[in-house]
């Protein structure tokens, strides 16, 4: 089952639309984490093998520069999202991301595109 933690900017309630879908998702203000830092929600992630969703760049900016395997990070580029608006995107797309996040990947989806490139950036 894929493991999905959901970043601060994103509603909260998107967790409760995905849950009902059966996907097994935590929100960072869920599990005490809303203040942290983004290194340190990437470690949490890749220990607890979860998929970071965001709409923050500088996750992938992290990535890339450290050249990491893990975790996979998807980040919307479509402001002002409802929750269920969200859960939808999120619904709707993952049949086309689903392998890449899998192995490893920096998503990111906008109105028009969706981008993936493979973890690590360079090799």
């Amino acid at each position: 089952m894929t493991r999905i933690l959901l970043d601060q900017g994103l509603p909260r309630t998107t967790a409760l639309h995905l849950k009902s879908n059966e996907w097994d998702v935590l929100h960072t203000g869920d599990i005490g984490l809303s203040k942290a830092k983004d290194l340190e929600l990437l470690e949490y992630a890749r220990l607890n093998k979860r998929i970071i969703i965001t709409l923050d760049s500088d996750f992938h900016s992290y990535l890339a520069v450290s050249n990491a395997h893990a975790p996979s990070v998807i980040r919307v580029r479509i402001e002002g999202l409802k929750a269920r608006e969200m859960s939808g995107l999120i619904d709707n797309v993952w049949t086309e991301i689903e392998r890449a996040v899998k192995y490893g990947a920096m998503v990111t989806i906008t109105e028009k595109s969706i981008r993936i490139h493979a973890l690590p950036v360079s090799k």
